[in-house]
């Protein structure tokens, strides 16, 4: 049987660092974009609810795809297994790469 893989994406989105899982990721047919495809929530079984979880669930419900900048992305990890999806506050300590990735030359002559 085929092990199931398991992807930790972690970028920005206004001002907060997201981090979901999917089961597939990979680069879109639009230059610059990373396509997350299958995401991974919880299935609560208790009652102990993570109100960053349930708000990147109500974000994402019914969202069977999601693409997102190359530059706000911070990290793609291949991981054993689901951890909880959340929401942070961008800390001095990470940073975006700048944007635009592409900038078209001028069109005068120097």
């Amino acid at each position: 049987m085929a092990k199931e893989h398991v992807y930790r994406v972690r970028f920005i989105n206004q001002d907060k660092i997201y981090e979901l899982y999917a089961q597939d990721v990979f680069q879109g047919e639009l230059y610059g974009f990373v396509v997350l495809e299958g995401l991974l929530f919880d299935e609560h079984t208790t009652v102990v609810v993570d109100p960053s979880e349930e708000r990147l669930k109500s974000e994402f419900e019914g969202v069977t795809q999601t693409i997102i900048p190359m530059h706000a992305v911070i990290r793609i990890d291949e991981v054993e297994k689901r951890g909880t999806p959340k929401i942070a506050d961008v800390s001095n300590n990470v940073s975006a790469f700048p944007s635009p990735i592409y900038t078209p030359k001028g069109g005068g002559s120097h």
